[in-house]
């Protein structure tokens, strides 16, 4: 099929991703003039015809988190006073996914305050990746496409198949994410039950399933401080595993992740490349990165062909 009308814009926020997807749909990236201010304004210009056009904006909000989510405000109401036809936001990885309903007093509920604001810019059409908690999607009113990169992980712990091998939930809430991984490796399942004591703060309080002498796969969605992480793996060390490793979706990896990582036990962390990886975090042996350009490239050509993309919810 013909890609005349296929454009894809990229901000600052994970520029080598967008590039990523454009080689493997065989198209440019976008020409877009992207900089700041000497105030630290962001100054933005689409500098391609884009009238008529279907229109994917990749741009994960990550940090810094208010810099990216603005230019992706920014830049879909430039396409839209420009007469693209249809703007979709391609978000890897969803800022403030994390505060999503009213878990404590007087407290916003920012997910959904960005979902309004991305639908106000003029974006027509969402497509994420692994968000935090999946009712966001009822966030938005206009169409999400919510892909899952259960595949790509999975791909990389190909050579654990032969290997005592569970699939450990790092806490109640991510079972289900958890139970779906552990039946594609055909593997059994455990469960870290924990207790959250603050905002990036966890206690290890026990293990659920059998884990002595096997390799146990912590899976999960983000990982950010890896304070939880580690905490994990040496609870299910105590427990009698024989090995841990951990994979996760999104490599947020802020403050002193890298340093814990690196300190642990933890045989490996595999995460993509929604967030790009810091220079320390590129630099420690145990953290490997996976693209998730060609899954959001084959999304991307079926939203643009209006084909079903049902196909790549795995």
């Amino acid at each position: 099929m013909s890609f005349d009308r296929l454009k894809i814009f990229t901000g600052n926020a994970n520029s080598e991703l967008a590039h990523e997807i454009c080689q493997c749909l065989d198209v440019h990236v976008g020409d877009a003039v992207v900089r700041t201010f000497s105030d630290g304004e962001i100054h933005l210009q689409i500098q391609e015809n884009v009238r008529g056009a279907d229109v994917f904006v990749v741009q994960p909000t990550c940090t810094p988190v208010e810099r990216n989510l603005f230019e992706v405000l920014l830049m879909a109401d430039a396409l839209k006073r420009a007469s693209a036809d249809r703007i979709t936001a391609v978000l890897p990885y969803y800022g403030y996914a994390r505060q999503d309903r009213k878990d404590r007093p007087r407290v916003p509920i920012s997910a959904k305050l960005v979902a309004s604001m991305l639908e106000r810019a003029g974006i027509d059409r969402v497509l994420a990746l692994d968000l935090h908690a999946a009712p966001i999607q009822g966030f938005f009113d206009i169409p999400v496409d919510h892909l899952f990169a259960a595949p790509v992980l999975i791909e990389a712990f190909d050579h654990l198949v032969n290997e005592d091998l569970v699939v450990v939930s790092p806490d109640a809430g991510g079972v289900e994410r958890a139970r779906a991984f552990a039946k594609r490796m055909d593997a059994p399942l455990a469960i870290i039950d924990k207790r959250r004591t603050d905002v990036n703060v966890a206690e290890v309080m026990h293990i659920i399933g059998d884990v002595a002498g096997k390799h146990c796969l912590i899976v999960d969605d983000i990982i950010d401080t890896a304070g939880t992480l580690v905490k994990g793996a040496e609870a299910l060390l105590a427990n009698g595993a024989a090995k841990v490793s951990a994979c996760a979706t999104h490599g947020v990896l802020s403050g002193p992740a890298v340093e814990r990582i690196t300190n642990s036990r933890l045989e490996e962390v595999v995460i993509t490349n929604s967030i790009p990886l810091s220079g320390a975090a590129a630099a420690c042996g145990r953290i490997r990165s996976m693209s998730v350009a060609p899954l959001l490239a084959r999304a991307i050509q079926s939203i643009h062909e209006e084909s079903s993309v049902s196909t790549l919810f795995v």
